[in-house]
């Protein structure tokens, strides 16, 4: 039996969640292509996303990054991930909900934090107090994620395999996003 991804497949949630990785992993098994969204907003602007807000400003930024979702959503079906505050806003929510699904990654606090604490590539972690941040943006950020199509839960001992396996099997219980031949 073969199956056929009919809509893109947007993964959101928390910096540390595994979107980028999963979403590899999850494009390899419904063999379609992956992309990044942070990735497309670069490659357009030929510019890092810290020198687009340091030059252009956040809602340049967030301008952009609605125009690449759009983009994104509306092309060949593949499986997207968005950087962690594009599903905060109410317009990239309905882009997503016209033409894609969204799967919330869902990890507890204290994963997120075992996995991002030594990472130098997070600048809104770059505070006195990274982990009390990291904790702020969660609380604000997740009623936003909750809004997702679906959600998969997350845990220390799951693989990326297995959590791309377990999108996998969620997809799988609708017809709409995945056909089965």
């Amino acid at each position: 039996m073969t199956e056929r991804l009919k809509k893109t497949v947007v993964l959101v949630g928390m910096m540390g969640a595994g979107k980028t990785a999963v979403g590899t992993a999850l494009a390899r098994l419904l063999r379609v292509p992956f992309r990044d969204s942070d990735e497309e907003i670069v490659k357009a602007a030929q510019r890092s996303i810290a020198e687009i807000f340091e030059r252009d400003g956040e809602p340049f930024f967030r301008a952009r990054e609605s125009e690449v979702l759009a983009r994104l959503v509306r092309g060949e079906p593949c499986v997207l991930s968005t950087g962690g505050g594009a599903f905060l806003s109410e317009k990239n929510r309905e882009i997503v909900a016209q033409a894609g699904v969204s799967v919330w990654l869902r990890v507890d606090i204290d994963l997120l934090w075992q996995r991002v604490r030594h990472k130098t590539t997070r600048p809104l972690l770059r505070t006195p107090n990274p982990r009390a941040t990291l904790q702020s943006l969660y609380e604000a950020r997740v009623p936003f994620y909750a809004l997702a199509d679906l959600v998969v839960d997350s845990a220390p001992d799951i693989s990326v395999e297995a959590m791309a396996q377990r999108v996998l099997e969620t997809l799988r219980d609708h017809d709409d996003v995945l056909e089965r031949k």
